[in-house]
Formats: structure tokens, sequence, C-alpha cells
């Protein structure tokens, strides 16, 4: 016994002599579990934490982070990532701390999750990448292009295969985006009987819900409902109140979801700390009119009676929403005619047709979806919600966002800022959270969620997945107007042991991995 306890690798928080590859010395450790701050060092060694505490030793890089915070590297659980193979660096997720994205949300993603894992691996990313399997994505595969109707039992079948498929390739999960086609068409049983499939692998069902309106409570329903048929742990996207109508509820939210947990339910929920969505601007034009193709939606506008239903279907959507006109919509991104990009819909009305009354604002939205659609920015939440939301302690936080290359479109800021926003504003300068707290939302929770093994913590043995910063100048200089700025105040960013930020500048190092559920 006492051999093969020799045999053993020795972790430690106490003080020992030991070489490493990294030593991170004077720093302010926030170990991710939420536990108060302590005074010490970091030992790394083979791309694993070997000692953190009062530790001694040689090493081949040693930083002092006088000053500084080290943390576990950010785990952010919602982003659009399905691109990272084409700027597989995504520095703007690196320069807020983040190391690991999850990607496949809002019922987007790849369906064939092996080969998905391959080319990532092929592109050498700076981080790690994990993914959900999206149901609107295996809908389409499934269904063809008919959506607007529940699937036959062959063709839920082929789409129950295409998600256990993607569950054994390692995704973490099934999301869906309910607001979105095809998944609007979705009945809840269709949803819950692929639910059961990935309640099987032990995965997690993560909704973009139904509703996020005044009619949220609805959606919530649904959610709960799918969770307790399944037997799958859920998470809501992004936890919301779009529209003036549905403003002031966040606290009757929170405690019917306390409420499901109270009773047994496995929910949790992430946000992006920003007041604005960002979503396709056809998320203004009713469903039914975007079923099919482009040419299908051409021809509804053709048709004077079926251009009228649409019409009356968009009165009828802002009504709900509490709103006159489109001016809380901001174009972030028009292939068509990007001279549209950061115009709000009545500028670009303006712009194309001379004037931008609610009938010029409701034909450009109509004429930009005819011809190829537009990305948008919606300022449609408050304030006072989205702190209330942030305060919950089983909120995550999470961008929403996707790699971006500085000065291309007009995106939403959050991209670029979450992390940074949250540490700045609603820690340091609001004092909302504690930087301990925060930092769990952002590490060690999400990890437990996703079920991310090793990482989302400091301790002997968990993978070195490291930032460290400084909780005084963290900062989010990216805003809606100038999105394209990096955050600033981290100073190093190490993945897997190795640096990725190095002195506030960028290395060409790609440590990224791909991470599959449960490894």
């Amino acid at each position: 016994m006492r051999a093969f306890c020799l045999l053993l690798p020795f972790f430690a928080t106490a003080a020992f002599a030991a070489d490493f590859d990294v030593l991170i010395q004077n720093a302010r450790i926030v170990d991710g579990t939420g536990s108060a701050m302590k005074n010490g060092s970091v030992g790394i060694q083979n791309g694993r934490i070997m000692a953190v505490g009062d530790v001694k030793g040689t090493a081949a890089k040693t930083i002092d982070a006088h000053g500084l915070v080290v943390a576990p590297g950010f785990i952010d659980v919602h982003t659009h990532s399905e691109d990272i193979c084409q700027n597989p660096v995504a520095e703007n997720f690196l320069r807020m701390g983040v190391t690991t994205i999850i990607t496949g949300n809002c019922g987007n993603s790849r369906t064939d999750v092996g080969t998905f894992f391959q080319e990532i691996e092929a592109a050498k990313p700076a981080l790690n990448v994990a993914t959900l399997i999206g149901h609107g994505s295996v809908r389409k595969e499934g269904m063809g292009g008919s959506f607007i109707r529940a699937p036959g039992d062959e063709q839920l079948e082929k789409m129950k295969q295409l998600v256990d498929a993607a569950m054994q390739d390692g995704a973490v999960g099934l999301s869906t985006g309910l607001i979105y086609v095809p998944g609007s068409f979705a009945k809840t049983d269709e949803i819950t009987a692929l639910a059961k499939v990935v309640a099987k692998h032990d995965g997690i069902y993560v909704s973009h819900m139904r509703y996020e309106t005044v009619k949220i409570f609805d959606a919530l329903d649904e959610l709960m409902r799918i969770a307790r048929d399944s037997g799958c742990r859920a998470e809501v996207s992004h936890i919301k109140l779009s529209g003036p109508t549905a403003w002031g509820k966040a606290r009757e939210v929170l405690a019917v979801l306390d409420k499901a947990r109270a009773d047994g339910l496995k929910i949790t929920h992430d946000q992006y700390a920003y007041t604005a969505s960002s979503t396709g601007l056809r998320q203004t034009i009713p469903d039914a009119a975007l079923e099919g193709t482009r040419e299908d939606f051409e021809k509804r506008l053709a048709d004077p009676v079926k251009k009228a239903e649409i019409i009356a279907g968009m009165a009828a959507m802002r009504t709900r929403q509490g709103r006159k006109d489109y001016a809380y919509a901001v174009i972030a991104r028009c292939a068509s005619d990007p001279t549209l990009n950061g115009k709000n819909i009545p500028a670009a009305a303006k712009q194309m047709r001379g004037a931008d009354t609610l009938e010029d604002q409701i034909e450009t939205i109509l004429a930009l979806e005819a011809a190829g659609g537009a990305s948008a920015i919606f300022h449609g939440m408050n304030e006072d919600d989205l702190q209330t939301f942030i305060q919950h302690p089983l909120t995550m936080i999470a961008s929403d966002g996707g790699p971006r290359i500085l000065g291309q479109d007009v995106p939403h800021p959050r991209s670029y800022g979450n992390n940074a926003r949250v540490l700045g504003r609603y820690v340091r300068e609001l004092k909302l959270l504690k930087l301990e707290e925060a930092i769990r939302r952002m590490t060690s929770l999400p990890a437990e969620t996703f079920q991310i093994k090793d990482r989302g913590v400091l301790r002997p043995g968990a993978i070195a997945d490291v930032v460290i910063f400084d909780p005084e100048k963290v900062t989010d200089p990216s805003t809606f107007d100038d999105p394209h700025h990096l955050a600033l105040g981290f100073e190093h960013v190490l993945v897997n042991g190795t640096a990725v930020i190095e002195s506030a500048a960028l290395t060409e190092a790609r440590p990224g991995q791909i991470v599959r559920r449960g490894r």
C-alpha cells in the first residue's frame, strides 16, 4: 500500500518545493467556488493546476500577479459560434476572460457534431469549444421544407436519431429557439420526445423560450413541463422581459422558477448584461409568413390579401409589446445594403423610401427580408429587471455573442464586453454582486450545470484555464454606437496551461480543445 501511495501525484495547498511550467505568485486568488478571496500562488504543470496556496518552487515561467486577481477561466454557456473555424482565435472572447464557449444555442447548430469537432480541431482554436445540438436544425433536416405541422412518426424517429448521435459524439445537450422558424411550429410533445433522448445521456435542455414578453409565464410552464416529463435538467436562455408591457415582472418570473426548483426540477438560467437583444430583423414578422423559401415569402408579399394579413400580424405583435413603431430596432448587419448598418428602422426607411412613417418602416422591414434579411439590435428591456435577474444565485453570465472581427458590421457590444461589464459595472461600480460571487457565476456554476469536467475551479488537478485581471481597471469600452473595442483589464489568460494573452498582448498560441459532455 505504501508503494502504491508513492506513485500518486502529489497535490497540496500547503507549502512544498516542486518544479512548474508556470508559477503565478503574489496573487489574490478567487477559486470559482464563491469562497472568499485569499492571497497565495498557483503552480501549473502539464496543463493542470498542481498547487494552490503557499506554493514554493521553480518554474519555466513566473508571473508576478501583485495587485491582480487570479481566477478560473470564464465559461460562456450561451454563444453563437458555429463559425469558430473561420475565426478560431476569437480574441474578443479571450480579452474578456472567456476560455471555454458553448455554441449551438437557440435551436441552431451543426447536426453532424462529430465532423464539426474534427473541423474545429483542424482549425486549432485558441479557446475550448463545446456544443449543443439545435432542435431547429434537427427539425429542418428531419422534416424538409414544410414546418407548419407536427412531424410524422418516421420524421420524429429521424430527429431522435440525429439527437442521439450528437449526444454520443459529445454534445452537452439540446437547445431550442421557440421564437424562430422552424422551432416556433413545434409542439411541446415533440420537444419532450427529443429531451427524453438527451436525458438518457444525462444532458441538459436549453431553451430560448417561446415567449419573453408578457406571455413569459406560458413559456415557463412549457419549459417546466418538458423538464418534468422528460426527466431532463433545464436552462432558461438569456432570461429577460422584452417590451414595456412585460417590464417589472422579474421577481414574479424568479418566484415561478424558485417554486419549480423547490418542487424538484433542476432549472438554471443565464443572462447577458445589456438591455438590448440581437437577432434577425425577421422576428418582427409573423412566423407563418416566413415558412418555406424566400421565394414563398415574396409570393405572399405579391398577394394583396396575404400581405395585408402579414401587416396586421405585425401590428398585433407591436400591440402585445407596447410598441408604436420600430425605432427600438437598429440594423446590425445587412448584406444587401451595408450602408444601413447602424441605422434604426425609421432612419433606414428614410434612406430607402424617403419617409419614416410607420407604413414606410413596415415596407422597409418587408423589403429587407425579401432581399435576404438583416440582423438587428432590439432595445427592448428594462435595467431594473436586468439587475433583479443578475442578483439571483442561479443566474450564469453568458454573452449570447460570437467570434467577432474588428470593424466588421455594427454588432451587439456583448460579444466584446459582457464579462468585463459585469465585473466593472455590476461588481465594482454598483456593488450588486461580490467579486467572488460574480466569478462563481462565470466558472464553477456553468461547469457544474453543463457537466464540464475539471474546469471552472482553481484546485489541484483541475485543468489550467486561468485568467489574471485588475479588478479596478477591468472595463468594457464597446458600445452600441461604437462596438469594436476589446475589453480591458485582463493581463494574462491561460488556456490548458498555455498563455493566449500575456502581459495584455495576444500570443500566437492555439491551445484550445474540444469539450465533450462529461469529459
